[in-house]
């Protein structure tokens, strides 16, 4: 075999690694995505993780259907990252289905999605700014068991995602005395700090 060919060989093998670890996006956009549906709720959970003592309270029941547009893996040993290891940005409405004319440059860092486009004068496209907040969210997902945890983690950039559970309030105290507080959002139309959704995942499916 001559070296050519066997670097020739080696590119292509190294292209389809590169390939079957970042497949493209199922769906670059999507139409006829609605609102989230919450209902107010009670109920509550308690929980185990290491050292902490956790309560989880319903605040309302929560469905979306929404596009993944971003993904974030956070794989951390603290209460937050061993409860909600993976943050999922969605976009929904005019959001979702303009996703593949507008170029909107989602990132997660930090537990907070970002969003901008290159040219102001693309968000004539949807409307305004007010449109992207308010038909996108980033959200921090607490799988209800290990089969939902599971799904979780599959769910990449591109896919369609419907995700059923409860908007929640959670508590972590350890036996230290210390205590971690962390809410969710009720509305769709704030940003900022406190506007990401927390969700008990109780269902995903994936398209």
């Amino acid at each position: 075999m001559s070296k050519k060919f066997f670097y020739i060989l080696l590119v292509v093998a190294l292209a389809a690694a590169f390939y079957l670890g970042n497949p493209p996006p199922k769906h670059k956009a999507a139409a006829g995505l609605s609102d989230p549906t919450q209902i107010p709720a009670t109920g509550e959970v308690n929980l185990k993780v290491d050292e902490y003592d956790v309560n989880i309270k319903f605040k309302a029941s929560y469905k979306i259907k929404a596009l993944a547009v971003s993904t974030k893996n956070y794989p951390g040993t603290g209460l937050g990252d061993r409860l909600a290891p993976k943050d999922v940005a969605l976009a929904w409405g005019t959001i979702a289905e303009n996703n593949d004319k507008v170029d909107f440059h989602w990132s997660q860092d930090g537990r907070w999605y970002r969003w901008y486009v290159s040219d102001s004068a693309t968000l004539s496209t949807v409307g305004s700014e007010s449109e992207v907040n308010k038909h996108s969210s980033n959200n921090h997902l607490i799988a209800a068991d290990a089969d939902v945890k599971g799904e979780i983690k599959k769910i990449r950039k591109g896919d369609i995602v419907e995700i059923t559970g409860y908007l929640v309030s959670l508590t972590g105290t350890n036996p230290e005395g210390e205590r971690i507080d962390w809410n969710s959002s009720l509305s769709r139309t704030d940003t900022g700090a406190g506007a990401c959704e927390l969700i008990y995942v109780t269902g995903v499916t994936r398209e």
